[in-house]
């Protein structure tokens, strides 16, 4: 059942009672995202905070020329969503794609905040995973401006090992601020 795969990643922090268990399955909604759907687009508010059953999601920004930048991956047993736009309910300045055919769960913020404030167990286990989050985007910031491309894509490899052979050149180069030119070359060096 895709539920028992959300509840062995939240068991990774802190087991869920029975109790808390139901009432998680009576708050998420399973959904089935074909290759290129989006689950948010910019200008929407981000309603969701999504969990990767299967599949594989990029979150990207489009600049003023059209080009695409990469701010994150998510693939099976990781989060994503715009958590500025959730929380504040401000329209996103990003975009949620789906690279692969997927199966996610989403959990709307009205039944987040059921769960933090009726079993506190869900604000620890979710206030971990943005903590976690928050510090591996500190440390990609630091990288990005302190790396050379050769250091950013051994990075992106240990960060994203299941990805990086499945990720074509042009998503993981956007992701490290290289052309997929310049990652080619990197590649058939390695």
């Amino acid at each position: 059942m895709p539920i028992d795969q959300l509840i062995e990643h939240f068991a990774q922090y802190i087991p869920l009672r029975e109790i808390e268990k139901n009432e998680l399955k009576q708050r998420v909604v399973e959904k089935k995202v074909k290759r290129r759907q989006f689950i948010l687009q910019q200008n929407d508010v981000c309603k969701h905070y999504t969990f990767v059953l299967s599949g594989c999601f990029k979150m990207y920004g489009v600049d003023d020329n059209g080009t695409e930048h990469n701010i994150q991956f998510a693939a099976e047993n990781e989060w994503i969503a715009d958590i500025g736009s959730f929380h504040s309910g401000k329209e996103s300045r990003l975009y949620i794609e789906a690279i692969e055919p997927s199966v996610v769960l989403q959990i709307e913020k009205p039944n987040l905040i059921y769960l933090y404030h009726n079993h506190p167990k869900f604000d620890r286990i979710f206030r971990v995973i943005v903590e976690e989050k928050f510090i591996e985007i500190q440390n990609r910031v630091l990288q990005n401006i302190s790396s050379t491309a050769d250091e950013r894509y051994h990075t992106f490899r240990e960060q994203y090992p299941q990805l990086a052979n499945r990720l074509p050149n042009t998503q993981i180069a956007s992701y490290i601020g290289i052309t997929p030119e310049f990652l080619s070359k990197i590649r058939r060096v390695k």
